[in-house]
């Protein structure tokens, strides 16, 4: 399926979110690597299956398959902290935040990507999670690598856009 297909498969009723889709695509803030990586990491983590496919397929235009390796780590190893840190930050009492998580994050430092880029992706995906947490420490990082408040605003705007078609598309092959 074609980008614009993918986008003309998006519901009326979601009008609003085909439009954004294209422009936030469109956003001059952020590098190539850093919008087809949001957009990709975004992706996995709004699990709709044309979405990942449609965005995926676009962005081999753009960047290379390194770029997109990466913010498909970033999206999986969000999908593991995002629950564990979340679960600490909801947990009433501090006495789980002193047992060691024990979790392999090694794809955090080995992604062969930019640093600020794949916390960028981070961030992203934190957001969709909703892990308050997470997004806090990225956006730290992020912020103490340089990039700037804009376009933190641009990665995540992708990330709701992304998120949204992703649910819309969700709602219509509920009905079918």
């Amino acid at each position: 399926m074609s980008f614009d297909s993918y986008l003309d498969s998006i519901p009326h009723y979601a009008r609003d979110i085909r439009i954004n889709m294209g422009n936030v695509l469109k956003q001059t803030e952020l590098t190539p690597a850093q919008l087809w990586g949001t957009a990709v990491a975004s992706a996995v983590a709004s699990r709709n299956a044309a979405t990942i496919r449609a965005i995926e397929a676009e962005a081999v235009n753009y960047v290379p398959d390194a770029v997109i390796d990466a913010a498909r780590t970033a999206a999986a190893l969000m999908a593991m902290n995002n629950v564990y840190y979340r679960f600490l930050h909801l947990v009433e009492g501090d006495r789980y935040g002193n047992i060691p998580a024990r979790l392999r994050m090694q794809g955090l430092r080995t992604h062969g990507t930019d640093q600020a880029d794949f916390e960028l992706w981070c961030t992203a995906v934190s957001a969709i999670n909703n892990c308050p947490a997470c997004v806090a420490s990225h956006e730290r990082v992020v912020r103490e690598k340089s990039l700037t408040e804009e376009q933190v605003a641009a990665a995540i705007r992708i990330a709701a856009v992304i998120h949204a078609a992703s649910t819309a598309l969700d709602q219509q092959a509920a009905l079918l």
